[in-house]
């Protein structure tokens, strides 16, 4: 059984792993990152906002209920399928759900809210990308930090525990700052054996990146845990 470790933070590391077991793959859960809220001001937020927009579920889950509260009666624009089922969750009264790309979201954003502004939900760690297509497009954006992003640190003999001392076939990355310490990890002389012959296969080309010099690591087609998942299927 194909051995393949899972590197996002919880809760989506369980998800992660639910999936690999019934698709026939011997999951390891190793987050390399955790996430944790940061204090928001609830204020007026919604005041002369015409929209939210969220490109993370991450953004939904961390931010506070009284925040969620007053701006659940704007229309939400969610970058994909797990995230608009999050704002849902959160209490957000009418969610679109968009192409599961922030550039792509962006620019579908774009024409239809030119000089006025949207409250974007998002963490301290992110793209520019997004925020950049909008303020290019005159859509002023309200940014609103309700996370932040922290790399996991692990002691060598944490590492070989959790992998049962025997090298993983293959690794997933959702983020470049995971990316930045898989690469980090897989460089140490106690644990570089283990991930010797390992198959990385990244969300984005800009993961793949962060991941440095790597022979052979595969990027999904879209940045979307479907499309991830099935990459590994397709390599098997």
């Amino acid at each position: 059984m194909l051995r393949v470790l899972v590197t996002r933070p919880e809760p989506g590391a369980s998800r992660t792993a639910r999936r690999l077991a019934d698709a026939g793959f011997q999951p390891i859960l190793l987050p390399l990152t955790e996430t944790a809220a940061l204090p928001v001001e609830a204020g007026a937020l919604a005041d002369a906002a015409a929209a939210v927009a969220v490109t993370s579920a991450n953004a939904v889950r961390h931010a506070p209920k009284e925040v969620i509260a007053g701006l659940a009666r704007l229309p939400c624009q969610a970058v994909g399928k797990k995230t608009a089922e999050a704002a849902r969750r959160a209490g957000f009264l009418s969610v679109g759900e968009g192409p599961g790309n922030a550039k792509a979201l962006a620019d579908a954003l774009a024409g239809g809210y030119a000089g006025q502004t949207i409250v974007y939900l998002c963490g301290r760690v992110r793209f520019p990308d997004f925020e950049e297509r909008l303020f290019a497009s005159g859509v002023h954006v309200r940014a609103v930090e309700t996370y932040d992003t922290f790399a996991l640190d692990y002691s060598d003999e944490a590492v070989l525990a959790r992998l049962s001392a025997r090298p993983v076939e293959a690794v997933l990355l959702y983020s470049a700052k995971a990316a930045t310490a898989m690469q980090a990890l897989a460089s140490r002389p106690a644990l570089r054996g283990l991930f010797q012959d390992t198959r990385f296969f990244a969300l984005s080309g800009r993961i793949a990146e962060a991941l440095g010099e790597v022979a052979g690591i595969r990027i999904a087609p879209e940045p979307s845990e479907d499309a991830l998942l099935g990459l590994l299927q397709a390599s098997r």
